[in-house]
Formats: C-alpha cells, sequence, structure tokens
C-alpha cells in the first residue's frame, strides 16, 4: 500500500485527473511514494527513461537511412580518391543493410542505385573495361541477388510470425472473452495485452459472472505458454462460471477449481504433469453490503483505489499455494474480507503487470502510479495504467499482462445510469 502499508494511508500528493504534474515517472526503487513527487521520487530517472525511448526512435531512423547514405558516401569516396581507390565496399553494404529493413521494391531499388554508383563513373571517364572493374561489378551484382534473398526470408518469417498472432489473439478471444461494461450494477474494464516478444499464447485469465451471492471474479495466471497454457485457461473458465452458480462459498469455488484442474494434469505429459500450477485470486461482491471477499491462492494481490486517491494491497492475512499444487499441502481455503465503499475501484492485475521492468531492471509499482488519482470509470483507469507501462519499459514488455478493473458506483452513478436507460 501506498503510504501507510498497515490501514488505509494516505495515498500521497500525486495529482488527480491521471496526468502527472510534471509528466514523468518517478524512479527509485518503489517509483516513489504516490504519484509524481513522492518521497523518493526521482524525475531525473523518469527524464532518462523518455530519454532512452527518443533516442530508440532516433537509432532506428538512421539505420533505415543508411543505405542511402552509403550510396551517397561510396560515390563521393569514388569521385575524391584517385582511381585505385573505390567506394564498392559502400556499395556493396548499402543493399545488405536494406534487406531486413525495407520492402521488396525499395530493396530492389537500392540494389540498382548500388549497380549503377560502379557503372556510373566508367561512362562518364572511359568505357567499362579491365578486370577490376568487371571484379567490382559481379561483386555488387552478386551481394545484390543475396540481399533480395535476404529481404524474401525476412518478409516470410515476418508473415508467419504475423499469423501466429493473428491466430493466437483469435483463440485467447475464444477462450477469454471481454466481460460486460456492466454487470450486477458494477462497472467492469478487462484488458488483455500480449507480450511483444513472440507470438505465443499466454496462459493469463479474467473472468466475471454475476451470480445469486453476488458477483465473482477470477483473475489467474497458468504457468507457461502456448496450446497448453490455453487449454488449462479453458478448463479454469468453464469450471469457475459453473461452480460461481453452485457453490455458496467463495472457498468452495475455489477447491472446484483445484479438482479441476488436478484432472486435467492427469491428462498432461512431460513437465507440465508435475509442474503445472496457476496462480489465481478469486473474489465475491456481495449485494448492498460495502466489502469484497477475496481468497487469493499465490496471486498479486489487488488494489483497491478509493474515490478520495488513497490505495490499498488487499493482502492475504496467510500465503497459500498456487491452484494446481494441492498435492504438496492441504489446508482450506480462508476468504479475507476488505471494504469496498461506493466511488472505489478494485484492480486485479497478473505478474505482467508488477513485474515489468524498466531499462535499469526495475520492477514497476501500479500502486505508486495510482496513488492519488481519480478517473472516470474503470476503462479509463485500464487505459492510463497500460499506457504508463508501455512509456515505463519503453515497449516491450517480456510477459502478457491481465487487468481487471471493477468500479462500484456512488448513488449519484446510478441515477445517471437509470436517466440514461
Amino acid at each position: 500500500m501506498v503510504g501507510q502499508r498497515a490501514g488505509y494511508g494516505e495515498g500521497g500528493d500525486g495529482p488527480a485527473g491521471g496526468a502527472r504534474a510534471d509528466g514523468r515517472h518517478t524512479g527509485g526503487g518503489a517509483r516513489g511514494g504516490a504519484g509524481a513527487g513522492g518521497p523518493g521520487a526521482s524525475g531525473d530517472d523518469g527524464a532518462a527513461q523518455y530519454g532512452g525511448a527518443e533516442a530508440g526512435g532516433v537509432l532506428r531512423r538512421v539505420v533505415r537511412g543508411l543505405p542511402a547514405l552509403l550510396l551517397v558516401g561510396g560515390a563521393a569516396y569514388d569521385i575524391a580518391t584517385p582511381p585505385p581507390f573505390t567506394g564498392v565496399p559502400f556499395f556493396v553494404a548499402a543493399p545488405l543493410i536494406a534487406a531486413p529493413l525495407y520492402t521488396r521494391r525499395a530493396t530492389v531499388v537500392v540494389a540498382v542505385c548500388a549497380v549503377l554508383a560502379v557503372i556510373a563513373p566508367h561512362l562518364v571517364e572511359k568505357p567499362l573495361a579491365g578486370v577490376p572493374t568487371l571484379t567490382e561489378l559481379v561483386t555488387v551484382v552478386t551481394v545484390d541477388g543475396l540481399a533480395l534473398l535476404i529481404n524474401r526470408l525476412v518478409r516470410r518469417s515476418g508473415e508467419r510470425l504475423a499469423s501466429a498472432r493473428v491466430i493466437a489473439e483469435t483463440a485467447q478471444r475464444a477462450v477469454l472473452p471481454v466481460p460486460a461494461a456492466r454487470i450486477g450494477g458494477l462497472r467492469v474494464a478487462a484488458r488483455y495485452e500480449a507480450a511483444q516478444a513472440d507470438a505465443s499464447i499466454g496462459g493469463d485469465l479474467f473472468a466475471v459472472q454475476d451470480t445469486p451471492y453476488g458477483v465473482r471474479l477470477l483473475v489467474g495466471d497458468v504457468r507457461g505458454k502456448g496450446l497448453g497454457a490455453v487449454e488449462a485457461v479453458a478448463i479454469l473458465i468453464g469450471a469457475f462460471r459453473e461452480a460461481a452458480e453452485q457453490e455458496s462459498s467463495l472457498e468452495a469455488v475455489a477447491q472446484r477449481l483445484e479438482r479441476a484442474l488436478a484432472r486435467e494434469g492427469t491428462r498432461r505429459d512431460g513437465l507440465d504433469a508435475v509442474e503445472g500450477f496457476t496462480t489465481a485470486v478469486l473474489a465475491e461482491i456481495p449485494r448492498g453490503d460495502g466489502t469484497v471477499r477475496v481468497v487469493n491462492r499465490g496471486h498479486p494481490e489487488p488494489l483497491l483505489l478509493e474515490a478520495d486517491g488513497r490505495v490499498a494491497a488487499l493482502e492475504p492475512p496467510e500465503p497459500a499455494l498456487p491452484l494446481g499444487m494441492g498435492e504438496l499441502g492441504a489446508w482450506p481455503d480462508r476468504a479475507y474480507t476488505a471494504p469496498y465503499p461506493p466511488g472505489s475501484t478494485l484492480l486485479f492485475h497478473t505478474d505482467g503487470l508488477s513485474e515489468a521492468r524498466d531499462a535499469a531492471g526495475v520492477f514497476y509499482d501500479p500502486a505508486a502510479w495510482l496513488a492519488g488519482r481519480a478517473f472516470p470509470g474503470p476503462g479509463e483507469l485500464l487505459d492510463g495504467l497500460v499506457e504508463d507501462v508501455r512509456r515505463y519499459t519503453g515497449g516491450g514488455a517480456d510477459d502478457d499482462m491481465a487487468l481487471l478493473a471493477v468500479t462500484r458506483p456512488t448513488g449519484t452513478d446510478r441515477e445517471r445510469g437509470t436517466a440514461r436507460r
């Protein structure tokens, strides 16, 4: 918790409205005390992160401009030096650099320009003749051919990766539908941000369901990636939806998920058969009593953002093993209760958020960014959080990130919703 971990301490002096006073990240091990300017904050670290991202963009533009610079530099070298010296090394490098960066048409243009750059001086000064000149021309033409081959292979690889991403996203949407914006009188928003490292389908999951016992939620993270993780996600969500309707207690729902994973483990081979597990947090929001009940099975604790900007981590009174590891120890699940007043928002997330790192390897602290802020709704909260994580990591997250925000409306919000209907 930001401010006072033991209770609902003050969240600091960060500005409300979802924007920093100085527009920069806070630094340090915990990224400051509360928003911008909190204790321990370091604007220099944030400026360094943004400066690093800007420098990376400049470097990419420079690299993309290298083929043209090499062609111009080689031609200038040919003109400025006597005949024994040649700019062929520049002309050879240009298409090789263009091949993985440019389209096929642009690579062909660079290759043709390289050949013309070798021929042009001889057409002006003297006819094309001599073994050295022919050797230079054959060298450039050969390298041009290799560059076009590299370009084709890179393009095919990119198409396969794009296709894999589309398949992964389609499978993800099939097993992980986005919840409705309003469920059981609560405002709900969810985001799934896939890591940019590869196209593997992750095992992050979320589900929200209105039941006779109140609104029940599940957020979890299956160990591993790929189709095996998707199968486990589908089993968990299916088991949760059935158990949430039938079981009278949140602890019983957790046990149903445990048994579902145990059955799934008997059908899986290899390492997943003995090390398959899922960190998960289940929550139950009863109607009308202003509380939330939570069962945490080894998952990052939810955050409660109150209407006045205070942030509290809903930490479990005692740790528990993830789902799927029941054979290592058996003890009853115990739900714990926390206040959930009107106007406040619960944020559930997977470790892709809390373990996101900046260039220096420092973990992201969502509570520090949330403290002192107010948002129009859960969707705006998640949009701002996702954008801040992208800035913090430079756009290169290493793990998938599932986010679920649930806001309990105030009486005024409910009246406005009724008037709109």
